[in-house]
């Protein structure tokens, strides 16, 4: 799009070795950068496109054979500096030089990082189709309810940190595509492959289909969690705080507990994500 107040002669390429396509925008309400104000909490559900944050983010989206930049934003004063160090641009993604008053705007509160990205998702695979390309002793993560971003992110980066091949969502869980989940999971929802089940789908039944043990983490869990041992494909089921798994999943389920000091129930969600991670591929 081109107008008067939006010239296509703005744009400029960097008189470098970079060879890349810089764009400079000075207005917020620029609509070569809708999308960016345009993703919203409430707009994301069954979307493919996402923001993500941080420079350390961005690196982690130009590897993954998940997802790829369509265009990059970044505060003027950083943009040499960071684009030297972000070689790995594909051509034709653009490149978006604003000032610090126009990406605070565009954020909606002020952004120290510098740098925004637009992606996309490549490919959306569907539970069965994940857990058919699961090995032998695959690992996958099970969620249900889990609705807060930071939760969502922390188990990603979990998974991603213990090499997770999966994560599988109920239809009530949040999007790991939010802006706040990636940032938490550090990137790790742009690396770990995920796909929603369809509200008529049995999950214990795919899983079970598919030859995976489920292992539902619950408080009244009939195994303490040191003495789980499994014997190939596993899937770890997590609920949301509070109400946690379904009684329909549990009933299905071997379930296992973590013991707390005075029979303190409180762990977050993401922290026993990380726990039973590591004990899984430690003993596994």
């Amino acid at each position: 799009m081109t107008t008067d107040r939006y010239p296509a002669e703005q744009v400029h390429t960097k008189p470098d070795d970079l060879g890349m396509e810089i764009i400079p925008i000075t207005d917020p309400d620029d609509p070569r950068i809708a999308e960016y104000r345009a993703i919203r909490e409430r707009d994301l559900t069954g979307r493919d496109h996402f923001v993500a944050e941080g420079e350390v983010v961005l690196q982690v989206l130009l590897g993954s054979p998940l997802c790829r930049p369509v265009s990059v934003m970044v505060v003027e004063k950083r943009l040499d500096g960071l684009l030297r160090r972000l070689r790995g641009l594909a051509p034709g993604v653009v490149v978006y030089s604003v000032g610090q008053a126009v990406i605070d705007s565009v954020v909606g509160f002020p952004i120290h990082r510098g740098i925004l990205a637009l992606g996309r998702r490549i490919a959306s695979p569907t539970p069965a189709g994940l857990l058919e390309r699961a090995g032998p002793k695959g690992l996958v993560v099970v969620l249900f309810g889990i609705a807060n971003h930071d939760n969502m992110g922390g188990i990603f980066r979990n998974a991603a940190a213990f090499g997770a091949q999966a994560i599988l969502l109920d239809p009530t869980c949040c999007d790991p595509l939010y802006r706040k989940a990636i940032r938490v999971s550090v990137g790790g929802s742009l690396v770990v492959p995920f796909a929603r089940f369809d509200r008529a789908d049995d999950p214990i039944a795919l899983l079970e289909r598919h030859g995976f043990e489920a292992v539902a983490l619950t408080p009244g869990g009939a195994e303490p969690l040191a003495g789980l041992q499994c014997e190939g494909r596993v899937a770890m089921l997590l609920g949301s705080e509070g109400p946690g798994l379904p009684a329909t999943i549990l009933s299905r389920s071997r379930t296992i507990t973590i013991p707390m000091a005075g029979g303190f129930d409180s762990l977050n969600v993401a922290t026993t994500s990380g726990i039973v991670l590591h004990h899984l591929t430690r003993t596994g």
